[in-house]
């Protein structure tokens, strides 16, 4: 019989392995220098000095939120050092001066070198630091989180975001549920910044440049996200059904977790519904093409309605996004998700009783202005400092990495 380990106690094994290989390295380290002082006559060379900036990403689809950041400090002259545990990062084959991007291992394999971390600032998107493999390092010195998504902050699992020393933001309403929860759980408050969206920036800046999409035939595109509130667990094949009836050109665009968590359920749907003229399977790692082409949109609390909705300014359909919020950080909060509010303003909501008629749903969404007025309001709530994300987000890494690294000086 196979030995099962739940992933709690998962965890906890691998937390006592780090310490102990923890242990282990700093202490060789120490006594590599204590040797290195005695052969050297008592004078011993400063210890190497740490990465001023490292970015981690968990996965490559992320490198669209770092590029433009990277960008920016490639341009001022800043060293970066991009991790990334996607061995086929497009990161990889950047071709920035400054921004030397390694693959650093896969999962636990990451983590383990994340923990022995040597820098002054660490940016990433992934949440859970300090809370499951991945710790914080004794020789890190200031953590910051930037979201990867235009809406809710507390849409991480529990504690996600709790151990960074710094958020940056894009609204009021994620720092007022930041503040909340640091409050409640009696965490020192952490250094929230509104740098607005970098990713959403770049964008709107090629869309602007390439203009939209040539004459084509009404296109909907179906981006669910994944689990089982995700569309295709609540309506598997049914919806596919109902949008092949309308006669408009459908595109599907699964979530990539879906080919992992969800391969058999994704596998069994391409098989059912094989590619044609009216039906496309869409796995392009840019998603620029294939949301400028596409008329509306349908998902489900999948971030990509607010990229749509705000960049490309198209209306949504949308699945009730009062989905089972137990496992994350908006549980503990009596305040309504902000995307409660929001997607009513940006589309129509799709439901069992409704879903016959989508066709009707679909050309009501492209007619009415009041979606028109809806975008513009979501826009101003969630997107602050539109076109200045990228600037902004490196003023405050390098201003960042100046005081702590004058502290350093001073001490």
């Amino acid at each position: 019989m196979l030995l099962y380990i739940d992933p709690g106690t998962g965890s906890m094994l691998f937390t006592i392995l780090i310490g102990v290989l923890g242990a282990a390295f700093y202490s060789v380290r120490m006594l590599w220098i204590k040797l290195r002082f005695k052969l050297g006559s008592g004078k011993v060379e400063a210890d190497v000095k740490g990465i001023p900036f490292v970015i981690f990403a968990d996965d490559k689809r992320y490198w669209s939120i770092f590029e433009p950041i990277c960008r920016e400090l490639d341009k001022r002259g800043k060293d970066v050092v991009y991790m990334t545990a996607s061995e086929d990062d497009p990161a990889l084959q950047n071709d920035f001066e400054h921004i030397k991007a390694e693959f650093v291992g896969s999962e636990n394999k990451a983590f383990a070198r994340l923990n022995f971390l040597k820098a002054t600032i660490v940016l990433s998107t992934t949440p859970g630091l300090d809370v499951y493999q991945w710790k914080r390092s004794k020789d890190v010195k200031y953590y910051v989180h930037i979201p990867h998504a235009a809406s809710e902050i507390t849409l991480y699992r529990m504690f996600g975001i709790d151990y960074y020393d710094a958020i940056l933001l894009s609204g009021e309403y994620q720092a007022q549920d930041i503040r909340n929860l640091e409050k409640i759980r009696e965490l020192p408050p952490k250094e929230l910044v509104k740098v607005g969206i970098p990713y959403m920036d770049k964008m709107i800046a090629r869309l602007e440049k390439e203009g939209p999409a040539p004459e084509h035939e009404r296109t909907v595109l179906l981006a669910p996200s994944w689990g089982q509130s995700a569309i295709f667990s609540v309506y598997g094949g049914k919806i596919l059904d109902v949008l092949l009836k309308t006669g408009y050109h459908v595109i599907v665009r699964p979530h990539p977790q879906s080919f992992k968590s969800e391969k058999e359920m994704i596998d069994k749907l391409i098989a059912q519904y094989p590619e044609s003229e009216q039906l496309e399977w869409n796995r392009d790692t840019d998603n620029f093409d294939v949301l400028r082409r596409s008329d509306i949109l349908i998902s489900d609390f999948s971030g990509v309605i607010f990229d749509f909705s705000l960049v490309y300014d198209k209306p949504v359909i949308y699945t009730n996004p009062n989905f089972d919020v137990s496992l994350y950080d908006a549980w503990w909060l009596d305040t309504p998700l902000w995307t409660v509010s929001a997607l009513p303003r940006l589309g129509r909501e799709l439901t069992e009783d409704n879903m016959d008629n989508l066709k009707d749903l679909i050309d009501s969404c492209l007619t009415d202005e009041r979606y028109v007025t809806g975008r513009k309001e979501v826009k101003e709530e969630t997107w602050e400092h539109i076109g200045e994300g990228a600037e902004r987000t490196v003023d405050y890494l390098i201003n960042k990495y100046e005081e702590l690294t004058a502290e350093k000086e001073e001490k």
